[in-house]
């Protein structure tokens, strides 16, 4: 396990994360789509703190085995929404498990279930970014990212999952939270990751003026004194620095003409990532455009990737993991 203050920080967090139970719950949905089995689902997540998603299984695979599955993270200020927005996947044979994001709602028209009751401890501006950036303890995403590996762990229970092909998909915050569990949980087994956020920051005071990193910017403004410390506890959740540590094939995309996720925070967090990875780059598309090619190719890289599955390994933070 590396000596570094990511590494014990890492795992100290999810050490602590995995002495609570999931106490998974699940309730079957009515709903329009015919050969899905629909589940309305919330876990345990950081703190005990209940998350909401929706499971979606693809019916009548009784001779085929379980299902693969890709565990879908989502933009910043998205909930889960209903699970007509969720369908790719299900139509491509996999089961899809999409998870809310803690305290988001709204934005795009998707509507999440799960409220955020952690109070505010530090200095903030409005927002999430900047909630309890002054201790890596408090910080937002590091609930965020203890819920998103804990996602990972209520697919891979599932009897309907096959827990040796599960995979992580996101774009913007949905990338970032789906590279953060991919290099966090051991039972990733394939990433698509599509214009991260958070990633390759060089300090809170020189990121784009743009929504969500708007909101580093007034902080900077609003409290320059509290930069140096901000800054020391981004660094822990910059998923460019965990990208380091991936074991897991990974599929990255970048928009050419991406104001929000600047196309070199995507390039630096392809660059460091160790393990079997493509990148792809679309020239002229802007943050999070819809792309239809890419949705094609990430379908592709999945077949390839889950047709020859590696046995899972050890993440970064875990004992026996040889980097």
């Amino acid at each position: 396990m590396p000596g570094d203050d990511l590494g014990r920080f890492w795992h100290a967090t999810l050490t602590e994360a995995a002495e609570l139970p999931l106490d998974v719950q699940l309730a079957a949905v009515r709903t329009p789509l015919a050969g899905y089995g629909v589940y309305d689902v919330s876990f345990a997540g950081a703190h005990g703190h209940r998350v909401a998603a929706w499971l979606i299984l693809p019916e009548g695979r009784a001779g085929d085995g379980p299902a693969p599955c890709t565990v879908q993270f989502l933009g910043y200020g998205e909930g889960r929404g209903h699970v007509l927005d969720s369908v790719l996947w299900p139509a491509l044979g996999y089961a899809t498990l999409v998870v809310d994001t803690r305290g988001q709602s709204g934005a795009g028209g998707r509507a999440g279930a799960t409220p955020d009751p952690v109070g505010l401890t530090h200095p903030q501006v409005p927002g999430f970014v900047t909630r309890g950036i002054l201790d890596p303890a408090t910080y937002y995403y590091r609930d965020a990212y203890v819920d998103a590996v804990r996602a990972v762990a209520v697919a891979a229970g599932h009897p309907g999952v096959d827990a040796g092909r599960i995979a992580t998909t996101g774009r913007s915050q949905g990338g970032q939270l789906a590279l953060a569990a991919a290099v966090l949980s051991p039972l990733v087994g394939a990433a698509l990751v599509e214009s991260p956020f958070l990633a390759a920051l060089p300090d809170p005071t020189r990121v784009p003026d743009r929504q969500p990193y708007r909101e580093l910017l007034r902080f900077a403004e609003s409290y320059p004194d509290l930069v140096p410390r901000a800054a020391r506890t981004l660094a822990l959740f910059d998923v460019a620095e965990l990208a380091a540590y991936g074991r897991c094939p990974a599929l990255f995309s970048v928009a050419g003409r991406d104001q929000r996720c600047l196309p070199e925070t995507g390039y630096a967090a392809h660059a460091r990532y160790p393990a079997p990875k493509r990148l792809l780059t679309w020239p002229l598309a802007e943050h999070a455009a819809p792309n239809t090619p890419l949705r094609l190719a990430e379908a592709e890289f999945l077949a390839d990737v889950f047709a020859q599955a590696a046995p899972p390994a050890p993440a970064f933070w875990q004992e026996g993991h040889d980097r």
